[in-house]
This record gives structure tokens, C-alpha cells and sequence, in this order.
């Protein structure tokens, strides 16, 4: 019988992993990171009022919140869709 360790260099055919992120995994969190401590920022106004009625100051803190969020992705999604164009070489003449 043989075990599973013996048959995963058959099934992992990409290069060992070394268990720390590439370059080019780094570079992409770190370009990432104003939406996600947006999207953390409007979590904890969510979480502070799971148990109670929101106060108005909780639904502006909460609203806010989301209005952080969308203009975090946004200006990811401009960022990538620039990155995208200046490396996109030709087009529709």
C-alpha cells in the first residue's frame, strides 16, 4: 500500500512551495490594502451593533463605512483597469 506522501510529487506537478508569498503576491496585498482595512473598518461598525439598535451615530458611522469601501474599489479597479491599459499594447484603431 502505498501512503499519499509517496504520490504527491506525481500529482504536484508546479515547484515546491516554500511557504512564503512571491514578490508578486506581496505587491498585489499591498496594492489591495486600502480595500480590505476598508472593508475590516465597515466589519467592526457592523459588529458593534449586532446586539443592540444602531444609534443614529452608528448608521453614519456604518454608512460612512460603505461609502469607504466603494471608493476603495473603485480606485482599485481604476488602478488595475490604468495598469491594464498602458500594458495592453494596439486596440481598436
Amino acid at each position: 500500500m502505498k501512503s499519499i506522501a509517496a504520490l504527491q510529487a506525481a500529482v504536484t506537478a508546479a515547484a515546491p512551495f516554500d511557504g512564503e508569498p512571491s514578490d508578486a503576491e506581496l505587491d498585489a496585498i499591498e496594492t489591495e490594502m486600502p480595500a480590505i482595512l476598508a472593508d475590516v473598518v465597515l466589519l467592526d461598525a457592523q459588529i458593534m451593533t449586532i446586539d443592540r439598535t444602531p444609534t443614529e451615530l452608528d448608521e453614519r458611522r456604518i454608512r460612512r463605512a460603505r461609502r469607504r469601501v466603494l471608493a476603495a474599489r473603485r480606485d482599485l479597479a481604476n488602478l488595475t483597469a490604468a495598469a491594464t491599459d498602458t500594458t495592453v499594447a494596439g486596440g481598436a484603431a
